[in-house]
């Protein structure tokens, strides 16, 4: 299958879109780059004189990745609704993220059961771990 547009495959957008590219792709495996700017503007709070990354959205930078690899599992065919977190655990945090950091977003699958996926992922800035959770996603049919 070829390489799908970020837009074309999850319904996330700016300012809430944490993936500037696909790497690669398999039908286990999704690599993503994104790269921190000091403009975001989640800056303007978390922190004004020292800007971090928030964990919560490296998080969610890992589930957006997740969802693709499930848009690109289904041959490119768009999601029946959006993707909604059911669980996350095993949340690890150990390098913080900075404006002007390149970070490498993975998403594995695991398995699928009942509609539940099951995947697990992390984000690296250079080469190193800085966090890595397991989550599950369902898809919330649109009405």
């Amino acid at each position: 299958m070829n390489m799908l547009s970020i837009e074309d495959a999850i319904p996330h957008r700016a300012p809430f879109l944490f993936l500037d590219e696909i790497v690669d792709a398999t039908d286990t495996r999704v690599i993503a780059r994104r790269t921190i700017r000091a403009d975001e503007p989640q800056f303007l709070g978390h922190y004004p004189k020292k800007p971090v990354m928030p964990g919560v959205l490296l998080c969610e930078a890992i589930m957006q990745a997740g969802c693709y690899l499930m848009v690109r599992r289904q041959n490119g065919a768009p999601m029946d609704g959006v993707p909604v977190v059911a669980r996350m655990n095993d949340i690890k945090f150990k390098q913080m993220i900075v404006p002007g950091d390149v970070i490498e977003i993975i998403a594995d699958y695991d398995k699928s059961a009942m509609g539940v996926h099951f995947m697990s992922g992390q984000v690296r800035k250079n080469g190193k771990i800085a966090v890595s959770l397991s989550f599950a996603v369902t898809v919330a049919k649109e009405s």
